[in-house]
């Protein structure tokens, strides 16, 4: 049964993590994201929240773009360390070993691992609590077509394992063992 409760509840999760990336001069630099989503499809916008005390908040405003990159589990380090590693002290590229390509529009490093990446420039940012929203045009569209279904679109999850983040460095992952159910409302 439901109960009122005095604090916040986050239930956000397990969900995909993306990793947001930035190249601002001759400085580049990663973060994790939880809280990211399409905000149009036509055109194509995607926002994401950013904290403005992250070093890479300053780093998308100076530059006014950035990567949404999505990483299959057998890359869920990257999450873990752009997540926890401080890009102000440290290269993460170069401690996490990521492998990366300019984008093609932006020059913001698209992760050479990812199977998803949207390379955006910022349409606007808006504060909301202690978070920004940072909503971004997606200028250019990247995908590993090998791991996905070609009929439908959805990923092959014989080729492709996503990392569900749970918490606390905890992932589930979803892979060919998953059940895959269809929900017929008409029964």
């Amino acid at each position: 049964m439901l109960e009122i409760k005095d604090n916040t509840i986050l239930h956000c999760y397990p969900g995909l993590i993306a990793i947001v990336t930035v190249k601002d001069g001759d400085e580049v630099n990663m973060m994790a994201a939880g809280w990211h989503s399409f905000m149009s499809y036509a055109p194509p916008i995607y926002g994401v929240a950013i904290a403005k005390e992250r070093h890479t908040y300053q780093l998308v405003k100076n530059s006014q773009s950035f990567v949404i990159n999505f990483v299959p589990a057998e890359h869920a380090h990257l999450i873990e360390g752009a997540g926890k590693i401080s890009g102000r002290d440290n290269d993460k590229f170069n401690r996490l070993e990521a492998r990366w390509s300019p984008g093609k529009k932006t020059g913001s490093p698209v992760l050479d691992d990812a199977y998803v990446a949207y390379e955006c420039t910022v349409k606007g940012m808006h504060e909301y609590g202690d978070h920004d929203w940072i909503a971004g045009d997606i200028v250019t569209f990247y995908q590993d077509s090998d791991r996905f279904e070609p009929e439908t679109g959805f990923p092959d999850f014989h080729k492709l394992q996503l990392p569900l983040f749970l918490g606390q460095s905890h992932y589930l992952i979803q892979d060919k063992t998953t059940t895959r159910k269809s929900i017929d409302i008409n029964k």
